[in-house]
């Protein structure tokens, strides 16, 4: 009973049935997983960013500036201010918005403090004898405002991030100088407040870029696979243009399940186009909505690549592998084969059919039961059952996945054919239904409750999610937390990338 994904396991799986979010537009017939980010997902993204990508700008170093000041009795002096650096950096408030373009972030309230080396040196008109001085000194800068516009867009697949717009502005500049300082040193460095602030303008801006662009990098390499197991990934190639609306930006991935080592077959299933659930209690910051055909193409797939088969040789009661434990059920069976082991061969006629209806998942599964005889070396097919299983599930979300659990309502039984006569069905349904309730729903369980990834890109967990079924579909609504791995500083200003699903990201050369 070895397959990495068996019958009961899809069938169960089939409870992450996929729906469309009820703020998206309806989805095209290539588009099976929809994503949501609200507004409150959209400032969960602003806070991280602001707080800690421009928080993280520091240590910030500033170019050299150097500058001739020309002061009335004392002449021209030579001033050059070095090691400018932006030591820290604290955001008062900020802001996010939607706009027909792209998204907008605005930082206002901004102060950064700055350290530096300061020198001056002039020749007296008494002689030719220069003088010089050197120092430290500090900087507050207050009422900064930084804003910046990005664009986002499906390129090919992948999501593309562009800066349309970025700016920073300084209004006040403080200069102090450490261990005190005459009215000359004081009016030279003051002298410098429009250069410092241009140089702190410009830097913000230039570091902000390049934060912009590792980030689209690492938006660009996310792989669309994310691999499920050796025979399956699921596509998650973005389709379809974002939807970005006053409060929420919504994406669209294709979601189907794939054979690994070969192309994306040509869309064979239709998307549902029935009205999509709505998120109980208080707004959440992410929705991921499933449609029906995911599961369906993972059944499809897995019955296509003949994993849908397994041997039963061990059960619990291991009574009824043998023609001993069943003399009173089959008699003839006892009679021609007496004492012999058996072995229960189970198939899939069909790929599993899965229903989803408003908070209720339904499976039915179609399979032949072949009773073997093992007499000697041989392997002897005496009888086979046609089975219709009838199951329901539960989902719930087991750290980044989605999990659940399979019961049986009910099932009947066909004979379809044997070699020892007539099987009498109702002595046979309570040992099937045995053999149900121990092997199979325990097998499946064990894999259901690992889970079935969702798409969310590693190091960010979701939290209190709650999941509503709906005709044909299964929305997550959930809040989103950074785990303590989760580094902005790594994504924006490093060339390493985070992993996605179940792979890792190569780093950019």
């Amino acid at each position: 009973m070895s397959s990495p994904f068996s019958l009961l396991l899809l069938l169960t799986l089939s409870l992450l049935t996929p729906p469309s979010l009820s703020l998206l537009s309806p989805p095209s017939a290539s588009s099976f997983i929809s994503i949501l980010i609200s507004q409150t997902g959209l400032e969960f993204v602003k806070d991280l960013l602001v707080t800690k990508a421009i928080s993280s700008l520091t240590p910030l170093h500033l170019p050299q500036i150097q500058k001739t000041i020309k002061i009335p009795v004392v002449g021209n002096v030579q001033a050059v201010l070095s090691d400018i650096t932006i030591t820290q950096v604290d955001v008062t408030s900020s802001y996010v918005k939607i706009g027909d373009t792209g998204v907008v972030i605005v930082a206002s309230g901004t102060t950064c403090n700055l350290s530096l080396n300061w020198y001056y040196a002039y020749s007296t008109w008494l002689g030719p004898v220069k003088i010089s001085d050197r120092g430290s000194a500090s900087v507050q800068v207050e009422g900064m405002e930084v804003g910046l516009t990005l664009g986002l867009e499906n390129q090919g697949g992948s999501l593309e991030l562009s800066l349309m717009e970025c700016g920073c502005y300084v209004k006040d500049i403080t200069i102090t100088l450490d261990g005190g300082a005459s009215w000359l040193y004081q009016g030279i460095l003051d002298a410098f407040e429009e250069q410092i602030g241009s140089a702190v303008e410009n830097a913000i801006t230039q570091k902000l870029g390049e934060g912009v662009s590792k980030l689209d990098s690492f938006l660009q390499a996310l792989p669309k696979e994310i691999e499920v197991d050796d025979t399956a990934s699921l596509n998650v190639t973005f389709v379809n243009d974002l939807l970005l609306k006053n409060s929420s930006i919504g994406l669209e991935i294709n979601g189907l399940f794939i054979r690994n080592g070969k192309d994306a077959d040509p869309e064979q299933y239709i998307k549902n186009s029935l009205p999509s659930v709505s998120c109980t209690g208080p707004s959440k910051m992410l929705g991921i909505s499933l449609d029906e055909a995911v599961f369906n193409s993972a059944s499809d797939l897995y019955y296509n690549a003949k994993f849908m088969q397994w041997i039963v040789s061990e059960i619990p009661d291991q009574s009824l592998l043998n023609t001993a434990g069943w003399r009173f059920i089959v008699p003839q069976l006892y009679k021609k084969y007496p004492n012999d082991d058996m072995n229960l061969n189970i198939s899939l006629s069909s790929p599993p059919v899965i229903r989803i209806s408003s908070n209720d998942i339904d499976a039915t599964v179609y399979a032949d039961l072949i009773i073997d005889v093992l007499e000697a070396d041989d392997v002897i097919p005496v009888a086979c059952i046609s089975l219709v299983f009838h199951g329901s599930g539960s989902v719930k979300i087991v750290k980044n996945n989605l999990a659940g659990s399979l019961k049986l309502n009910d099932f009947s039984m066909q004979l379809k054919w044997s070699k020892i006569g007539n099987l009498r069905m109702f002595l046979i349904q309570p040992v099937m239904w045995t053999i149900i309730e121990t092997v199979f729903l325990p097998y499946a369980n064990s894999h259901l409750a690992k889970g079935f990834p969702l798409p969310i890109i590693h190091g960010f967990t979701l939290q209190n999610a709650e999941i509503v079924c709906s005709n044909a579909n299964i929305e997550v609504c959930s809040d989103v937390a950074f785990t303590d791995s989760f580094d902005i500083r790594n994504l924006l200003f490093s060339r390493s990338l985070f992993s996605y699903g179940l792979r890792d990201v190569p780093e950019i050369a």
